[in-house]
């Protein structure tokens, strides 16, 4: 009776197992193509690529020195505003310049005597002359009378030069500006002590024209160069500053480039110069230097949302045949708003998925039709009964 049930369920198992087998052959019903991701696409086409390289600047005067008494004395006079426009030769300061005169006073005075001297000398000398002619007096004197006589000449010149050096002390007490430009906050007041080479006054820059400078890659000196030698005209527009959003109404052109590269940072710096006629540019402001950049051929140009980045690499997805595309690797230039030029990997002509890439891989069929509404009918078809 045993072996009786274990044949029959034996038998059972195999035939469950045949089943099994005989089923994993046959398709399955309902099963269904992979179905169209719905992504937007666009045709790649090319355009006249203008778009400006941006640099840190510094905004400088051509011209900036600060004020040194070159005398020792007391401050008597300030004769401007802080913060004023002065002309070159305009006076600044005074420096009380009693002492001064009184010890020009003095080396006049000396000068006086040295010109009696000489011209005592002057007499002796004559006078010893004549009667050496006459041999009437000893060689020795006439000698010493020569001697006397270059003695007072010198004496002459002598005072002569600290008269010069004297005067100069007396001119100094008068600070003038160097060139026209704008005087600071002065640092003395009506009083003040003042010692040679040491105090500092004020300082005075020029602002109109006015500098930028900004440090260039030695890789792009020779660009750089070619754009000096060129000698680009304002109007141009080649060179902009800009503070934020807003951009300096009128355009610069570049004055200089420095005479080597710095060797720890591989940048060498470049000054441009702008006109200033409203004074609305201070030296010290920090600024973005806007440098034209016009390719001379088209570029290929698409969104930026286009491109995918898979670990470092740039890519794209390309529409090919029968609606699948395919992920081709881009060269990726500069950046120009929203959109970004491509240097290599795309022709005009082509097709590729600007929205809709996150669902893609390589293969996906893709379809540009709107999706379908939950419960609409399909295309061409009536409703769904329930």
């Amino acid at each position: 009776m045993l072996f009786k049930r274990i044949g029959y369920y034996t038998s059972v198992s195999c035939l469950a197992a045949m089943a099994s087998c005989g089923g994993g052959n046959q398709q399955q019903p309902g099963a269904m193509a992979p179905q169209a991701v719905p992504v937007t696409t666009t045709k790649v086409t090319t355009t006249d690529a203008v778009y400006f390289d941006e640099y840190p600047g510094t905004v400088t005067a051509l011209n900036e020195v600060e004020l040194r008494a070159q005398v020792n004395g007391y401050v008597t006079g300030v004769f401007f505003k802080d913060g004023d426009r002065v002309k070159k030769g305009q006076r600044l300061y005074t420096i009380d310049p009693q002492a001064y005169e009184a010890t020009y006073q003095q080396a006049q005075a000396n000068l006086a005597v040295q010109e009696a001297n000489l011209i005592k000398a002057q007499k002796d000398a004559d006078r010893y002359h004549e009667l050496d002619k006459q041999d009437a007096i000893a060689k020795q004197q006439v000698d010493n009378a020569d001697a006397a006589l270059e003695a007072a000449k010198k004496q002459v010149e002598a005072a002569k030069a600290n008269i010069r050096a004297v005067q100069t002390n007396v001119r100094y007490t008068s600070i003038l500006a160097p060139f026209d430009g704008t005087i600071g906050i002065s640092q003395v007041k009506v009083g003040g002590p003042i010692y040679a080479g040491t105090t500092v006054l004020n300082t005075v820059s020029s602002d109109d024209p006015i500098a930028v400078d900004f440090a260039v890659n030695q890789q792009e000196l020779y660009r750089y160069s070619q754009l000096q030698m060129g000698k680009a005209k304002p109007k141009d527009s080649l060179f902009t500053i800009a503070f934020g959003k807003e951009v300096y109404p009128i355009p610069g052109s570049i004055s200089m480039i420095d005479r080597a590269v710095d060797p720890q940072t591989g940048n060498i710096k470049a000054r441009l110069v702008f006109p200033n006629p409203q004074h609305l540019l201070r030296s010290g402001m920090t600024t973005t230097v806007r440098v034209k950049n016009a390719s001379a051929t088209q570029s290929v140009v698409i969104p930026y949302k286009a491109v995918t980045e898979q670990l470092g690499d740039f890519f794209v997805y390309v529409e090919g045949d029968s609606s699948k595309v395919t992920q081709r690797k881009v060269a990726l230039g500069r950046q120009i708003g929203t959109d970004v030029i491509i240097r290599d990997g795309l022709q005009a002509g082509e097709t590729i998925v600007v929205q809709g890439v996150q669902n893609l891989r390589e293969g996906s069929k893709i379809t540009t039709a709107p999706p379908q509404q939950p419960g609409a009918p399909a295309a061409g078809g009536a409703p769904a009964k329930k």
